[in-house]
């Protein structure tokens, strides 16, 4: 996407959520996740690229002890719609007898979150809690739901705070909706 073209979808964007929704849904999250991690130690694994930014306003909040890891696992790339599963890092800390929690930008199709909540499973975690900033509604079932929500969102490709649209925008405080 050429600056222009961001410049433009941006232009002619529909706005979904203020930046004051985004951080009041973060903080909203965190004492959530403060109250149900209280006297543990989880090992937090942020689902890269479109985590970083929840993650990073995320983990300050965090009252409780925590060790922190990241994976890349992706079926969109810089593409609108989804793909093959491609694992681009696993995560480098054993998850082994862990309670590890979850972090990812949407819980689209749920197709993504739930083969990464299984290959954590499966390399021994003892439980893999979930927590996404934002559900999107998209009207049918999934085949994971989220244990913790952020936001909903409508059926709507989104953008911003983590998410992106052609690769652009994951740097906005907001949320936005491309136009129809």
């Amino acid at each position: 996407m050429t600056p222009q073209e961001a410049e433009h979808t941006l232009s002619s964007a529909d706005l979904i959520c203020s930046a004051e929704e985004v951080r009041n849904a973060v903080s909203r999250l965190a004492d959530e996740l403060n109250g149900a991690m209280r006297g543990r130690h989880p090992l937090v694994v942020s689902v890269m690229g479109g985590a970083v930014v929840f993650t990073g306003q995320l983990l300050p909040q965090l009252t409780f002890p925590l060790d922190f890891d990241y994976v890349h696992a992706t079926r969109y790339g810089d593409a609108t719609a989804g793909g093959q599963l491609k694992w681009v890092v696993e995560p480098r800390t054993a998850v082994a007898g862990r309670t590890v929690l979850l972090l990812d930008d949407i819980l689209d199709e749920g197709i993504t979150l739930a083969a990464i909540r299984q290959h954590l499973l499966d390399a021994g975690a003892s439980e893999c809690i979930t927590a996404v900033f934002a559900d999107k509604d998209i009207g049918r079932a999934k085949p994971l739901y989220a244990d913790y929500v952020g936001l909903t969102l409508p059926n709507r490709y989104v953008f911003g705070f983590g998410m992106d649209v052609g690769g652009a925008w994951r740097n906005l405080a907001a949320i936005y909706a491309v136009k129809e």
